[in-house]
């Protein structure tokens, strides 16, 4: 990967980070998709090589600086998805976006999962029905999503 796929592959973390954090109202933070989560599944199936595992796991730690309860919960389920999505990323290139999108939503239940499960074990649980609610956001915003970063990539959808 050159230098300049790199830099778009940092700066698209960046503002999915930003995309992330940024605080808003209540009724929209909950409809907010996983911008970040979305960004390393993109990566790591288009680049394995380069936006792989470490690159979820760092991206993760960087959201648990700026909003995790316990650090390294969002860098475990980030890092714990890109695995999986480097290990098929082949698969996952070859569907239509359709088929990527469901892909991406059964994505973000596991990482939903892993995060229910560490805020339980740590004792910070929220069992608000509502936490799964970026699931289907995710999924639903996963073709444009992706269409967006191939374009910042230099390469089409």
């Amino acid at each position: 990967m050159s230098g300049d796929s790199r830099l778009r592959l940092l700066l698209s973390a960046l503002v999915a980070l930003i995309l992330t954090v940024l605080p808003l109202p209540v009724w929209a933070d909950v409809l907010r998709p996983a911008f970040l989560v979305l960004t390393v599944l993109f990566w790591s199936v288009n680049a394995p090589r380069t936006g792989g595992i470490a690159f979820g796991f760092f991206a993760g730690l960087m959201l648990d600086v700026f909003q995790g309860p316990v650090l390294g919960e969002h860098a475990l389920a980030l890092a714990l998805i890109s695995y999986i999505a480097v290990r098929e990323h082949q698969r996952i290139r070859s569907k239509p976006s359709f088929q990527q999108a469901l892909i991406v939503c059964a994505a973000l239940v596991i990482y939903e999962v892993v995060l229910f499960a560490i805020d339980g074990w740590t004792g910070h649980p929220v069992t608000s029905p509502l936490r799964w609610v970026h699931t289907v956001t995710g999924a639903l915003i996963w073709p444009p999503a992706a269409a967006i970063l191939a374009y910042g990539a230099g390469r089409r959808a």
